[in-house]
């Protein structure tokens, strides 16, 4: 099992949606208005210095196929982002146990 945590722009969570959609995930818990700075990318603090901010969504997979399948979505769907700053990141990490 894994857990996944995908980070965009605010302003690309619509297609994060189709995405999960494409991929028949239909679970998630889903952070708006995120503050934060990755590496090499521009901050988005929601200020006027650095506008904009980030959307988080988590997702618990107990099969690796539907995780696979969401990777792919998301490799195609950074192509078609003109700016690496704004690429849907996705971190995977384990996940031992769902009660």
């Amino acid at each position: 099992m894994k857990i996944t945590f995908l980070v965009c722009n605010d302003v690309e969570s619509p297609r994060v949606m189709k995405l999960l959609q494409e991929a028949d995930i239909d679970y998630y818990t889903r952070w708006e208005h995120v503050k934060g700075k990755g590496h090499g990318t521009d901050p988005h603090l929601d200020t006027r210095s650095f506008p904009g901010t980030n959307a988080v969504f988590m997702i618990a997979f107990e099969k690796e196929e539907s995780l696979d399948r969401l990777v792919q979505e998301i490799n195609e769907a950074n192509k078609a982002i003109l700016r690496a700053d704004d690429h849907i990141r996705l971190f995977q990490v384990p996940l031992e146990r769902i009660v």
